[in-house]
């Protein structure tokens, strides 16, 4: 196979910045129900990328689980590798890559931890195995083995036997990343594909196109 001669061609939709909403949250609400409508596996799924102090970037994908006109909001282990990035650089990016529709959205922003208490209600609203998980996995750290993991989820299963809703370990809980840039982008033909840009001023949002 010759990866060179790789290629689709993009000719869903267009995207226009006479158009698209005022607010680049309400484009992106509209956006993301076309996405939950078309079926797609796990429309949620989003990158997050970082920037350690040494300056290497680093990327996972991770799920939102909400999201309104403060930013979008998702969880993790705090002590994780994304976890003391964003402790030394609290400024991400997030991106949505939905194929089957030909679209990204990429969310420029700075970040901060939500409430415990709006962490403690989510960790509760977990299926129990993942609580248990949560407390099993001194996430992104070097072990030993798969085995390490299971036992300690052993002992997690012991230690918390009889409770549905566990208490949330202190490393854990929610970010919220608050917006100052998102781009809405939607595969063209010939690769000229359109990108429109909102970007945060003192009145407002800015709406610029981008070229592709």
């Amino acid at each position: 196979m010759n990866l060179a001669e790789l290629r689709r061609h993009y000719a869903l939709e267009s995207l226009s910045e006479t158009d698209v909403r005022p607010d680049p949250v309400a484009q992106f609400a509209f956006w993301f129900e076309e996405a939950r409508n078309s079926q797609l596996l796990e429309p949620n799924a989003m990158t997050l990328a970082t920037a350690a102090p040494d300056g290497y970037p680093g990327a996972r994908t991770v799920l939102l689980k909400g999201y309104d006109h403060h930013g979008f909001t998702f969880f993790t282990n705090y002590e994780s590798r994304k976890g003391a990035e964003l402790f030394a650089n609290p400024r991400a990016t997030l991106l949505f890559t939905w194929l089957e529709l030909q679209r990204q959205i990429r969310i420029e922003g700075n970040v901060e931890k939500i409430s415990r208490e709006t962490s403690l209600a989510y960790f509760q609203s977990r299926p129990r195995e993942n609580q248990i998980g949560a407390w099993s996995s001194p996430q992104s750290r070097v072990i030993a083995g798969r085995e390490v993991l299971e036992k300690r989820e052993l002992e997690m299963e012991e230690k918390f036997a009889g409770l549905d809703k566990l208490p949330m370990p202190d490393y854990w809980g929610g970010y919220l990343l608050r917006p100052v840039a998102i781009e809405f982008w939607q595969g063209r033909m010939s690769r000229l594909h359109d990108r429109i840009l909102y970007t945060q001023t003192e009145t407002g949002w800015r709406i610029e196109r981008l070229a592709p």
